[in-house]
């Protein structure tokens, strides 16, 4: 699935790419996989013209006839293929972006912030707001806040609190304090009355339509212009505050106005809200407040009241700069510093908390943290390590361009992490058994199987051969072919880590299906080395096999950007996002895997029992990674695949 993803991909017309944030339509980067704007598509195409120019310029003037009794030096041999060493995982804060971000201001100790909003749960790009900050900080031997920008009790809800720190811990990082904005509504509060007794607020009653014309109309056309309401005295505009704190307003009759700057270029210099009233109460102040502080006021204040060094935040916020040093000038004396990264977003998706709710409602998905989704939690559920999203951060580097990256590429960066982490077993989706008729002597033998033939360090485990082996149904054909490797009558087939290879005699098939129910072999003791080999699962009550449940995802819309499928993204949902094999069958190391869980011990799986069921990774050989799904109970194994396996289909 993941190669035919790829390959539409690689067709797809320009009218079915993404757009950007102002509906700019995207060109995909393949050296990178990145969807980027067309000007940032041209820059990279001139660097790598300009750098293969210059290479070719490098080697004529390095093709020069050798002179007399000069040795030639013999062609070199091609290095041989050898396993990806991981990226320094340091590398995306000693270069580019965020290394000038810290020679602007090198001071120590650092101190950084992550200030989600408690609305909703997180997803795979919030995964690098937190290794931007908390990496940062750490980098440089500071520390980092988790902060809840919990201004708005209309949309904030416990469950998000929780989920927001369960997966900053499960990323491998200690916030250095968790804080929240409602701990400074008083502070906030005196400031803005402070503002206030400036001259630099007011008190509005203003629509949204009167708001719109001040700013210059619907398309921006018409001159801006100040609010009346900002020719109020000081001491009307304090009691009108004051008013507004006491609950004299209802919501959108007043709200609270910085007096900022509306003949200047920059939107967020247009008298910004700075206060709202909102009856609703907050989760950890209760009643007490008729009145809450927009993001805009709250945020440059909180890193101020923190001593926040260095505020990095993504590019959406940039025009906000300008309205977060001003405020900070006027009330403030510490002045923390804003700068801004390019977003991360992963293609095939929907984020929108709106969209995923739909989803979820109308039973699309199992919950907000079903494997196909891209929240934070559903990606931790699906199996994908903690180690893997930092390490693929890493790989993409920090830059000030958004990135819409292909889901392919995070996949790459996945399966390159688990080859080398986790364990390999052998499991079957399929089951069909197979009984090699001459196989009595061999009957109950144990083998001893290495976990990883790479990694010797991970050990190895104890499984039986029988005389009846289950191997997978897609691994045996009625009628055989030249082209076909694998088990076929007359034809032989090795069964990895067995005594012999094996060759199929006959098979018995159910009349009423048409499925083969049974398969007759005998061991080929001639043929010293089979074509092919595949993985088998010994059968029997003394085996040590374990039935299970096991999900395989594809992903879960049909197109690259969903959202601005025909008809809308629900219309569309690939059908066959999850294929369910109800009675796969794995062989009896998958209880010492389990036992022996986390794999990897890396990121917030730290330690021996560090991790939920997600982290019982493994290599299904031939068939994919998977990991251990919540679903599991004591009387039954579900597994979910994390990623396929990347194999050349031509020669299985």
């Amino acid at each position: 699935m993941a190669d035919e993803v790829a390959e539409a991909t690689a067709k797809m017309q320009i009218s079915e790419a993404p757009t950007g944030e102002n509906g700019v339509k995207l060109q995909l980067d393949e050296e990178t996989g990145e969807w980027v704007s067309k000007g940032e598509f041209k820059k990279r195409l001139a660097k790598r013209a300009k750098k293969a120019a210059k290479e070719k310029s490098r080697e004529a003037s390095g093709a020069s006839t050798p002179k007399p009794n000069q040795d030639t030096a013999a062609p070199k041999k091609p290095k041989e293929k050898t396993d990806e060493a991981p990226i320094d995982p340091d590398a995306m804060f000693k270069q580019g972006f965020l290394n000038d971000v810290y020679n602007e201001r090198p001071v120590k100790p650092v101190f950084t912030r992550f200030p989600p909003e408690p609305n909703g749960f997180l997803h795979i790009g919030h995964a690098k707001a937190i290794a931007v900050n908390f990496g940062f900080a750490r980098y440089h031997g500071g520390k980092c806040y988790l902060r809840y920008d919990d201004t708005n009790p209309e949309a904030e809800e416990e469950v998000y609190f929780t989920a927001i720190e369960e997966m900053v811990r499960w990323l491998g990082f200690e916030p250095y304090k968790i804080t929240y904005s409602s701990d400074h509504f008083d502070r906030l509060y005196e400031l803005a009355e402070k503002l206030i007794t400036l001259e630099k607020a007011y008190v509005c009653h203003c629509g949204d339509d009167e708001i719109k014309l001040q700013r210059g109309g619907e398309k921006g056309t018409s001159p801006r212009y100040r609010c009346k309401h900002a020719e109020q005295s000081v001491e009307e505009n304090l009691q009108k505050f004051r008013d507004m704190r006491d609950g004299k307003y209802k919501p959108r009759e007043a709200f609270l106005r910085m007096k900022q700057d509306i003949t200047d270029g920059n939107p967020q210099m247009w008298d910004l809200a700075a206060y709202r009233v909102l009856n609703k109460p907050h989760h950890r102040t209760g009643d007490k407040w008729k009145i809450y502080p927009t993001y805009d006021f709250t945020h440059c204040l909180c890193d101020s009241f923190e001593g926040i060094t260095h505020s990095l935040c993504t590019t959406e916020f940039v025009l906000s700069r300008v309205s977060y040093e001003w405020l900070n000038q006027q009330l403030v004396e510490y002045q923390p510093m804003q700068r801004e990264y390019g977003r991360l977003s992963i293609s095939g998706s929907v984020l929108s908390k709106r969209k995923l709710k739909e989803l979820v409602d109308k039973k699309y998905v199992r919950g907000w943290d079903d494997p196909r989704l891209h929240t934070l939690i559903a990606v931790r559920r699906r199996g994908v390590p903690p180690g893997a999203i930092l390490e693929f951060v890493n790989e993409l580097g920090v830059t000030t361009s958004n990135s819409i990256i292909q889901y392919t590429r995070f996949e790459q960066t996945i399966r390159r992490y688990l080859e080398r982490t986790v364990p390999r077993l052998m499991l079957v989706l399929d089951p069909v058994p197979v009984v090699i008729e001459d196989a009595d002597e061999y009957d109950g033998t144990e083998l001893t199987v290495p976990f990883s033939p790479k990694n010797p360090a991970m050990g190895d485990h104890k499984i039986k051969f029988t005389k009846t082996v289950y191997i997978d149904r897609s691994d045996f054909r009625e009628v055989d072919s030249k082209d076909y490797f694998r088990l076929a009558p007359g034809k032989t087939v090795g069964l990895l880590q067995a005594p012999f290879p094996i060759k199929a005699t006959s098979f018995t098939k159910d009349e009423a299906t048409g499925k083969v129910t049974e398969i007759r072999a005998v061991f080929d003791r001639e043929t010293k080395k089979p074509k092919t080999f595949i993985q088998w699962v010994p059968a029997g009550e003394g085996a040590g096999s374990r039935k299970c449940e096991v999900r395989v995802y594809n992903p879960l819309f049909k197109s690259e950007n969903p959202n601005n499928a025909e008809g809308g993204f629900l219309n569309d949902i690939n059908p066959d996002s999850e294929i369910i094999f109800p009675n796969a069958v794995i062989e009896s190391g998958f209880d010492e895997v389990r036992a022996r869980a986390p794999w990897p011990e890396a990121a917030g799986e730290d330690k021996l029992g560090k991790g939920g069921p997600e982290s019982v990774r493994f290599q299904g050989m031939r068939v994919g990674y998977f990991a251990m799904d919540s679903d599991t109970t004591d009387d039954k194994i579900v597994l979910n695949r994390i990623v396929s396996l990347k194999e050349d289909k031509e020669k299985s």
